[in-house]
Protein backbone atom coordinates (compact mmCIF):
# COMPACT_ATOMS: atom_id res chain seq x y z
CA UNK A 1 0.00 0.00 0.00
CA UNK A 2 1.85 3.54 -1.00
CA UNK A 3 1.91 5.85 2.35
CA UNK A 4 -0.82 8.41 0.61
CA UNK A 5 -3.24 5.29 0.67
CA UNK A 6 -1.84 3.90 4.21
CA UNK A 7 -2.74 7.67 5.85
CA UNK A 8 -6.67 7.55 4.68
CA UNK A 9 -7.01 3.69 6.18
CA UNK A 10 -8.22 3.68 9.87
CA UNK A 11 -5.77 2.03 12.27
CA UNK A 12 -8.58 0.30 13.99
CA UNK A 13 -12.42 0.51 14.07
CA UNK A 14 -11.60 2.69 16.94
CA UNK A 15 -10.27 5.04 14.71
CA UNK A 16 -13.62 5.31 12.68
CA UNK A 17 -14.39 4.04 9.28
CA UNK A 18 -12.97 4.86 6.28
CA UNK A 19 -13.71 8.75 5.34
CA UNK A 20 -15.10 9.25 9.00
CA UNK A 21 -12.32 9.83 11.64
CA UNK A 22 -13.43 10.45 14.87
CA UNK A 23 -10.52 12.06 16.22
CA UNK A 24 -11.83 15.88 14.73
CA UNK A 25 -15.37 15.05 16.06
CA UNK A 26 -13.93 14.15 19.53
CA UNK A 27 -11.30 17.15 19.29
CA UNK A 28 -14.26 18.95 19.46
CA UNK A 29 -15.27 18.72 22.87
CA UNK A 30 -11.83 19.95 24.69
CA UNK A 31 -11.43 23.01 22.35
CA UNK A 32 -15.43 23.73 23.59
CA UNK A 33 -15.15 23.55 26.79
CA UNK A 34 -11.83 25.45 27.00
CA UNK A 35 -12.89 28.23 24.72
CA UNK A 36 -16.17 28.28 27.04
CA UNK A 37 -14.04 27.94 30.34
CA UNK A 38 -11.94 31.30 29.30
CA UNK A 39 -15.10 32.99 28.47
CA UNK A 40 -16.43 32.30 31.86
CA UNK A 41 -12.68 33.40 33.11
CA UNK A 42 -13.16 36.87 31.79
CA UNK A 43 -16.85 37.03 32.82
CA UNK A 44 -15.39 36.39 36.17
CA UNK A 45 -13.96 39.84 36.02
CA UNK A 46 -17.27 41.73 34.79
CA UNK A 47 -19.38 40.79 37.31
CA UNK A 48 -20.17 41.01 40.94
CA UNK A 49 -20.56 37.67 42.42
CA UNK A 50 -18.06 35.54 40.49
CA UNK A 51 -18.08 32.30 42.38
CA UNK A 52 -20.18 30.64 39.80
CA UNK A 53 -18.29 31.90 36.96
CA UNK A 54 -15.01 30.80 38.40
CA UNK A 55 -16.23 27.85 39.50
CA UNK A 56 -17.96 26.78 36.34
CA UNK A 57 -14.50 27.68 34.33
CA UNK A 58 -12.74 25.71 36.89
CA UNK A 59 -15.44 22.48 35.97
CA UNK A 60 -15.07 23.04 32.22
CA UNK A 61 -11.09 22.72 32.01
CA UNK A 62 -11.98 19.69 33.87
CA UNK A 63 -14.17 18.02 31.32
CA UNK A 64 -11.93 19.33 28.67
CA UNK A 65 -9.10 17.31 30.19
CA UNK A 66 -11.35 14.54 30.12
CA UNK A 67 -12.08 14.56 26.28
CA UNK A 68 -8.62 15.24 25.31
CA UNK A 69 -7.37 12.43 26.66
CA UNK A 70 -10.16 10.51 24.87
CA UNK A 71 -9.25 12.63 21.86
CA UNK A 72 -5.43 11.67 22.38
CA UNK A 73 -5.83 7.85 22.56
CA UNK A 74 -7.94 8.28 19.14
CA UNK A 75 -5.37 10.75 17.00
CA UNK A 76 -2.91 8.41 18.40
CA UNK A 77 -4.65 5.15 16.57
CA UNK A 78 -4.42 8.35 13.55
CA UNK A 79 -0.31 9.10 14.24
CA UNK A 80 0.70 5.18 13.76
CA UNK A 81 -1.04 5.06 10.24
CA UNK A 82 1.63 8.11 9.42
CA UNK A 83 4.91 6.96 7.63
CA UNK A 84 7.95 7.59 9.74
CA UNK A 85 10.34 10.08 8.25
CA UNK A 86 7.60 12.17 6.86
CA UNK A 87 7.11 15.94 6.65
CA UNK A 88 3.16 14.93 7.81
CA UNK A 89 4.18 12.38 10.28
CA UNK A 90 6.87 15.02 11.77
CA UNK A 91 3.49 17.64 11.82
CA UNK A 92 1.83 14.71 13.27
CA UNK A 93 4.61 14.48 16.21
CA UNK A 94 4.07 18.60 16.60
CA UNK A 95 0.46 18.55 16.69
CA UNK A 96 0.37 15.64 19.11
CA UNK A 97 3.14 17.11 21.15
CA UNK A 98 1.30 20.56 21.72
CA UNK A 99 -1.85 19.71 22.55
CA UNK A 100 0.36 17.05 25.65
CA UNK A 101 1.81 20.25 26.95
CA UNK A 102 -1.94 22.24 26.45
CA UNK A 103 -3.45 19.45 28.34
CA UNK A 104 -0.46 19.56 31.30
CA UNK A 105 -1.35 23.20 31.74
CA UNK A 106 -4.98 22.87 32.13
CA UNK A 107 -4.67 20.35 34.66
CA UNK A 108 -1.92 22.66 36.05
CA UNK A 109 -4.32 25.34 35.82
CA UNK A 110 -7.76 23.23 37.28
CA UNK A 111 -5.15 22.53 40.45
CA UNK A 112 -3.82 25.79 40.90
CA UNK A 113 -7.33 27.03 40.80
CA UNK A 114 -8.68 25.58 43.97
CA UNK A 115 -12.27 24.63 44.84
CA UNK A 116 -12.87 27.35 47.56
CA UNK A 117 -12.74 30.95 45.34
CA UNK A 118 -15.91 33.15 45.62
CA UNK A 119 -14.27 36.00 43.39
CA UNK A 120 -13.18 35.89 40.21
CA UNK A 121 -10.46 33.82 38.66
CA UNK A 122 -6.85 34.94 39.26
CA UNK A 123 -4.57 36.77 36.85
CA UNK A 124 -2.30 33.89 37.11
CA UNK A 125 -4.98 31.01 35.90
CA UNK A 126 -6.41 33.61 33.42
CA UNK A 127 -2.96 33.91 31.51
CA UNK A 128 -2.44 30.82 32.01
CA UNK A 129 -5.48 29.80 30.31
CA UNK A 130 -4.64 32.30 27.56
CA UNK A 131 -1.42 30.73 26.75
CA UNK A 132 -2.92 27.17 26.49
CA UNK A 133 -5.71 29.00 24.09
CA UNK A 134 -2.68 30.56 22.25
CA UNK A 135 -1.10 26.97 21.86
CA UNK A 136 -4.21 25.08 21.33
CA UNK A 137 -4.76 27.51 18.54
CA UNK A 138 -1.06 26.67 16.65
CA UNK A 139 -2.04 22.74 17.17
CA UNK A 140 -5.56 23.03 15.51
CA UNK A 141 -3.47 24.79 12.35
CA UNK A 142 -1.42 21.96 12.53
CA UNK A 143 -3.91 19.54 12.82
CA UNK A 144 -6.03 21.22 9.87
CA UNK A 145 -2.89 20.87 7.31
CA UNK A 146 -2.75 17.54 8.45
CA UNK A 147 -6.83 16.74 7.33
CA UNK A 148 -7.19 19.25 4.77
CA UNK A 149 -3.76 19.81 3.49
CA UNK A 150 -2.00 16.44 3.15
CA UNK A 151 -5.47 14.40 3.91
CA UNK A 152 -4.74 12.27 6.73
CA UNK A 153 -8.00 10.12 7.18
CA UNK A 154 -9.32 12.11 4.37
CA UNK A 155 -11.37 9.66 1.62
CA UNK A 156 -9.05 9.37 -1.24
CA UNK A 157 -10.26 11.71 -4.31
CA UNK A 158 -11.71 9.08 -6.58
CA UNK A 159 -13.98 8.17 -3.50
CA UNK A 160 -14.71 12.29 -3.01
CA UNK A 161 -14.99 12.70 -7.04
CA UNK A 162 -17.97 9.50 -7.17
CA UNK A 163 -19.79 12.65 -4.90
CA UNK A 164 -19.88 14.80 -7.20
CA UNK A 165 -21.24 12.70 -9.98
CA UNK A 166 -24.85 14.25 -11.67
CA UNK A 167 -27.37 11.07 -11.32
CA UNK A 168 -30.17 12.99 -11.61
CA UNK A 169 -33.16 12.33 -14.40
CA UNK A 170 -33.10 14.46 -17.79
CA UNK A 171 -35.94 15.28 -19.09
CA UNK A 172 -34.89 14.05 -22.79
CA UNK A 173 -34.86 10.81 -21.12
CA UNK A 174 -38.69 10.33 -21.21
Amino acid sequence: MRPLEQVKQPVTVLAGRYGHPVHPALAAVPIGAWVASFVFDIASHLVHDAGFLAQGSRWLIAFGVLAAVAAAMVGFLDLVAIPTGTRVFRIGLAHMSINLVVTVAYVVGFLIRGGTGTGPVGWGPLALSAAALAGLTVSGYLGGELAYRYGVRVADEATQARGYEDHTIKKEQF
